[in-house]
Formats: C-alpha cells, sequence, structure tokens
C-alpha cells in the first residue's frame, strides 16, 4: 500500500494483544470475526490510518482493518485460519487425517 504515510504499519501497540491479520475486504473481516465469535476468541477489530472516515464516505477502507486477538488465543486463531490458507478446499478432518 503506502509505505511513506505508515498505513502499512499496525495502529495498535497494546501490551496482550497481537496482530492476527490485516484484511481489505469487508466480506472477509465478517467471516473472520463470525469465525473468532463461534470460537470464543476475544478479538479487537481497528481500521488503519482515516479508515473510519474512508467507511463512512466511500463504504469501505482502503488502508485495512486489523484484527488482533490476545497473545493467549493468538497460535488457537492462527490454526483457526492456517487450514483455510493452505488448501481452501480441505476441511479441519481432511488436514488433521493427512498429517
Amino acid at each position: 500500500m503506502d509505505l511513506f504515510f505508515g498505513f502499512e504499519k499496525p495502529v495498535l501497540n497494546e501490551e496482550g494483544l497481537s496482530l492476527l491479520a490485516t484484511l481489505y475486504d469487508d466480506v472477509l473481516v465478517s467471516m473472520y470475526e463470525a469465525l473468532l465469535k463461534e470460537e470464543g476468541i476475544a478479538y479487537l477489530k481497528k481500521d488503519r490510518s482515516g479508515g473510519s472516515a474512508m467507511r463512512i464516505l466511500m463504504g469501505n477502507n482502503l488502508q485495512g482493518t486489523d484484527i488482533y486477538v490476545t497473545d493467549e488465543d493468538l497460535a488457537r486463531a492462527r490454526d483457526l485460519f492456517a487450514y483455510n490458507e493452505a488448501d481452501p478446499d480441505t476441511t479441519p478432518q481432511e488436514s488433521e487425517e493427512e498429517q
């Protein structure tokens, strides 16, 4: 995106929270939220830069949305999304059987 203005850097620097993902699609953000809620993983959603104003004016955030989880839940949250990134056609049960 834009290295000059620092839009590529996470905007939140809280202790105890780790960046899970930066997403540029509102549908994908909603999917992440739904899966995290379903698994009982607490999360924080934060728009980058002036993303909140951009979302109001344009209907979406072109700078991206950061999803943060607690440090304790980071590994579990990454595992939740890892199988989907490896092979979208594989279910979690199939990927466990292969290992």
